[in-house]
């Protein structure tokens, strides 16, 4: 671990007078290690609060060496931060906290904990001291900790707030820790609420909350803290490029609003160069609808108009679910609102504007949220957009909007698992992500649209077939095929085909999906596979067994074998249909193929093999022979399979067939081109004409600075802790 202190030239720290400090633990910072030393009163109580307003969990398998288990990173960081400085939080029970500062052993009694949760954005702890006072520490979010200081720590709250403008420039999450000294009689009665609002079994969230809320005020402020929130490597490379892939981005978190404007500018979702960034910042939802109109009213000033056609849409009460289109907006613009303007936001005819004027944005940014509001934000854009939503996170406070999303990846790091065991995908880096979406969705994607256009068609081609021999055998439902050909037509006959094609086909390799992030478009417009593909499937299934039964027809109608016999019987006329069909329908998938494999080699041609090899093994002498109510084509395979209509036929049928096709995919490009049909252009001639390697540009952040507050950290043990149910699992562990 490494705390950032003032880093020059200088040696690192020694702290070698202290036997229980953490070896890997790095600070240069000597002057505040002097602190420590001269016994400075206030620096000893900042320490003290460290390393007491907490519920991390300690163990101490062997002397001296401890292990900290924190409900969140930041907690341990600070905890293990004040060890080393001399203030070594050692052990816990459900009635007291073990302390060693400055190699002098201290027992606090724990008197209760109020922990942290998502609406009080802090926590606090009441002990009492060695020298019998009763103290609070307490540490929480800036904005809520200013608000509960007393008024004689204006001066000091206003050097600090600087201070922390400072730490955010460097975008650092931050928080503020106050004590307060409280009167024996007054905590005796505040306690007796306390315990009230413990049993109670009805509204007990809210009586605690009331109860913390008495004693948690004229608090004297101690200081603050700072922890370094270093972006994973590529996370700006990799939104970049996403970015190209014509995704929109938008950051929730739970952060204060400077960070998370930080964090964004550092990621290149908010640039310097918009147009402008809007910040949303009413406090009722009167002022709210103002703001959100007047920044729409500048990005698209007729989308304000009442003549305008999504107004006009609106007003006149569509029923729910409605879509509301794209707009496209005059600029590049980005928005910026916080949770409590968020929550009137969500409200009512509020949240059709909030989320009209977010999506004409580039760049979204909803900070200080609570779960339930990521995962609200979430619902909104897919209850009133038609496009599919992803939510990556990697924290426990992550996971409603993880599994509000269409589709959920989790991160796991140090904030724990929870994420990663509620998400569809999981893994470690962010930029893993790039991959997921542009090599292997776009593929998953492809493969799977080819798979449905070529499932649909030969089973048109299949199926339709009998309708045009309808008007042959009188309407009376006979089957052209023979019983055996249908059972095994897909389920033998053409599963390979398809089967190698889904797992296996990709139109460019993993190089080019990445540096060309515009290929990933059409999965997004679903432009592969929709209505007006499925009408082409039925077409071409339509005109493919019109060919499949009038060329044979027309091939043995009249005809004659080479031994003078006549070759236009039923089974003759089945037998050649149905060879025609798996010839056309294989060469088919082998002309949507892309990337050719030997496994796709053995999957197609091995079929055509496998097709023959069955045909002559269920038209054999034997099996008629042995089972003549089962096999009724009895020869048919040897005598029609050496004519030459029949592979005349078969020939002029997949010509005809394919023909089409063919002539379709040289035109399409020519005469109805697609966005991405000029990014496989500009691939073919870089294949032809290789690039140089593409140099590395280290990415330019902003020179102007950013405050940047945040606070990292959820609901931790206390409940678990003042329960006494860790002392009893230890004494039980013991005994073993």
């Amino acid at each position: 671990m490494r705390v950032r202190g003032v880093k020059d030239q200088r040696d690192k720290v020694d702290f070698s007078y202290n036997k229980l400090a953490d070896p890997k633990f790095s600070f240069y910072d000597k002057t505040l290690v002097e602190a420590v030393k001269r016994g400075d009163h206030w620096v000893h109580l900042f320490f003290l609060s460290l390393s007491l307003c907490h519920t991390v969990m300690s163990e101490e398998k062997v002397e001296g060496e401890l292990v900290y288990q924190a409900q969140s990173p930041d907690e341990g960081a600070l905890v293990t931060a004040a060890r080393n400085l001399g203030f070594v939080f050692r052990s816990r029970t459900s009635e007291t906290i073990t302390m060693v500062e400055m190699g002098e052993t201290r027992v606090y009694q724990l008197l209760a904990i109020l922990d942290f949760s998502n609406v009080r954005k802090r926590m606090s702890v009441i002990v009492l001291t060695p020298e019998n006072r009763v103290m609070l520490f307490c540490k929480g979010a800036d904005t809520v900790i200013c608000e509960l200081l007393h008024p004689s720590c204006t001066s000091l709250s206003d050097v600090t707030m600087e201070h922390l403008d400072d730490f955010a420039s460097e975008g650092l999450r931050t928080l503020m820790v106050a004590y307060r000294e409280l009167d024996h009689e007054y905590f005796k009665s505040w306690s007796k609420k306390h315990s009230e609002a413990y049993l109670s079994l009805e509204n007990r969230e809210n009586k605690l909350s009331l109860v913390y809320e008495e004693i948690e005020k004229d608090l004297m402020l101690l200081g603050a803290t700072a922890i370094e929130d270093k972006l994973q490597d590529k996370v700006p490379e990799t939104i970049i490029t996403l970015r190209k892939a014509t995704t929109k981005i938008w950051i929730l978190t739970g952060d204060k609003q400077e960070t998370a404007v930080n964090i964004a500018y550092s990621c290149n979702i908010l640039e310097d160069e918009m147009d402008g960034v809007f910040t949303v910042k009413g406090k009722d939802s009167e002022t709210i609808r103002q703001e959100l109109r007047t920044a729409r009213g500048k990005m698209k000033p007729e989308s304000l108009l009442e003549s305008d056609p999504i107004n006009i849409y609106l007003t006149e009460k569509p029923k729910m679910p409605f879509r509301i289109p794209e707009e496209e907006p005059n600029g590049n613009y980005g928005l910026i609102i916080n949770g409590y303007s968020l929550a009137y936001a969500l409200e009512g005819n509020l949240e059709v504007e909030l989320l009209r004027t977010a999506c004409m944005c580039k760049g979204v940014i909803c900070c200080r949220m609570t779960p339930l509001q990521k995962a609200q934000v979430v619902q909104l854009v897919k209850r009133y957009k038609k496009v599919v939503t992803l939510a990556i996170g990697d924290g426990a406070n992550d996971v409603s909007m993880i599994k509000a999303a269409h589709i959920g990846v989790g991160i796991s790091g140090q904030e724990g698992m929870q994420a990663m065991l509620n998400s569809d995908f999981a893994f470690s880096q962010f930029h893993y992500l790039q991959r997921l979406l542009l090599v292997h969705g776009r593929w998953s994607y492809n493969r799977m649209c080819k798979f449905l256009s070529y499932f649909f068609y030969k089973n048109f081609a299949f199926t339709l077939v009998h309708f045009w021999y309808a008007f042959f055998n009188g309407f009376s439902a006979q089957t052209v095929y023979d019983t055996w050909f249908i059972t095994c037509y897909n389920l033998i006959y053409t599963s390979l085909p398809v089967l190698g094609m889904s797992l296996f086909d990709q139109d460019v390799n993993e190089t080019w999906s990445q540096r060309f992030p515009e290929l990933y478009e059409p999965g997004q417009h679903n432009l592969y596979f929709n209505k007006k593909e499925f009408m082409k499937c039925l077409v071409h299934g339509i005109y493919s067994s019109f060919v499949l039964f009038f060329v044979p027809m027309g091939t043995i109608y009249d005809s004659e074998r080479n031994d003078g016999r006549d070759l236009s019987d039923f089974q003759s006329f089945s037998l050649i249909v149905q060879t025609t069909l798996i010839w056309v329908v294989t060469v088919q998938i082998a002309l949507k193929i892309t990337y050719w494999t030997m496994i796709s080699h053995f999957f197609i041609w091995g079929s055509l093999g496998v097709y023959f090899c069955i045909l002559f093994f269920l038209y054999s002498d034997g099996l008629c022979v042995l089972f003549p109510s089962i096999f009724h084509f009895l020869g048919v395979a040897r005598n029609v399979m050496n004519q030459p209509q029949m592979w005349l036929c078969l020939i002029l049928s997949v010509v005809l067939c394919m023909v089409p096709v063919i002539g379709y995919q040289f035109l399409k490009p020519l005469f109805w081109p697609l966005s991405v049909d000029k990014v496989f252009g500009r691939i073919r001639h870089c294949m032809k004409h290789p690039l140089s390697p593409p140099v590395r540009v280290r990415m330019k952040h902003p020179s102007s600075r950013r405050s940047a507050y945040a606070f990292s950290h959820k609901q931790g043990f206390g409940a678990l802790i003042v329960s006494g149910k860790t002392e009893k699992f230890k004494i039980a562990k013991k005994s073993k």
